[in-house]
């Protein structure tokens, strides 16, 4: 099995960078990650920076818009958020934004979506922030018709919460079989058994027990429904600090929040490698790395260090 690597940029805040010359820092990162041998590059779907990346008042770039600039600056890797809040858009809207981005960028896109959960925005921006139960509602028929969008040439659906009758999504989307369907967040009791009906691939946080726990969440939610899980690839953020030689640990450390450093692991891309490999062995097929922690064109050429040595390696099919 070949190892899947996406790249995602939460945190648009360069110091010293005036506005008119942020995105391209965003290109250099984006193609830097092309050239590092990752194959997903992903933005957030936010309209305020989030407390775990920085104060919300800091740069947020609305994502389709970045997304579809960042298709004409590259060339191979895939593109998508990570994650769209389900509350943001009409999920029919959302299919075709998406079918666009896959026409725009010959056939890249992935379509991310989750429930939502920042409510700060959600207030700022007039969203309705119903609770979790019924976000989770909505993100299930939200996948439904976005399926249909993508898949069908003239597809209707009648729920609770979205209605589509006989929409045309034209042009068709680029990928066959529409774009893959990334769901995020690992709710035990609905978002895995969602993902299990869903999704293509999955993403999830979480240290290594509680990460491996949720694989098997999700792999009795595709055993109810009669799917077989290795359908979806699972990825996990790691949260791993890959720095180049022992001598960079130190500076590394130093671009880690102080009440965050316990959470992060500081390695060499060899033993990056290990680490990733335990994770492999129990059934993770890919992993994303931040933009928070690997900033510069050299710190993600680290990181493509990281990746040939485990593609090097190979892993367990």
């Amino acid at each position: 099995m070949t190892p899947f690597f996406g790249f995602h940029m939460p945190n648009f805040t360069y110091p010293g960078v005036p506005d008119n010359q942020l995105f391209d820092r965003v290109v250099e990162q984006a193609q830097g990650a092309e050239a590092a041998g990752f194959d997903l590059v992903t933005v957030m779907d936010h309209f305020y920076q989030i407390g775990v990346v920085g104060p919300e008042e800091e740069p947020m770039l609305e994502a389709y818009t970045t997304l579809g600039a960042l298709a004409t600056r590259t060339d191979r890797v895939l593109l998508g958020t990570m994650v769209s809040g389900v509350t943001y858009r009409n999920p029919a809207m959302l299919a075709k934004i998406v079918t666009t981005l896959d026409v725009i960028s010959k056939g890249r896109a992935v379509l991310g979506i989750g429930a939502a959960w920042n409510e700060s925005e959600h207030l700022g921006y007039g969203f309705d922030f119903p609770p979790i139960g019924r976000r989770l509602d909505r993100l299930e028929e939200a996948l439904a018709v976005c399926r249909a969008m993508l898949t069908e040439e003239r597809p209707s659906f009648e729920g609770r919460h979205y209605r589509v009758e006989r929409a045309l999504n034209h042009p068709r989307p680029i990928q066959p079989d529409g774009p893959k369907i990334l769901v995020g967040g690992g709710g035990e009791k609905r978002t895995l058994k969602i993902a299990a009906r869903f999704a293509d691939i999955t993403n999830w946080f979480g240290d290594f027990d509680e990460a491996t726990h949720k694989l098997g969440i999700l792999d009795a939610h595709c055993e109810a429904i009669g799917r077989d899980p290795a359908e979806i690839l699972r990825t996990v953020s790691v949260p791993l600090v890959v720095i180049e030689s022992e001598r960079d640990r130190s500076t590394a450390l130093d671009r880690i929040p102080a009440d965050r450093r316990a959470t992060f692991t500081v390695a060499t891309p060899e033993q990056a490698a290990e680490v990733l490999h335990r994770y492999v062995e129990v059934g993770f097929g890919g992993f994303i790395f931040r933009n928070a922690v690997a900033r510069t064109p050299e710190s993600i050429a680290v990181l493509g260090t990281l990746i040939g040595l485990m593609r090097a390696g190979g892993m367990p099919a």
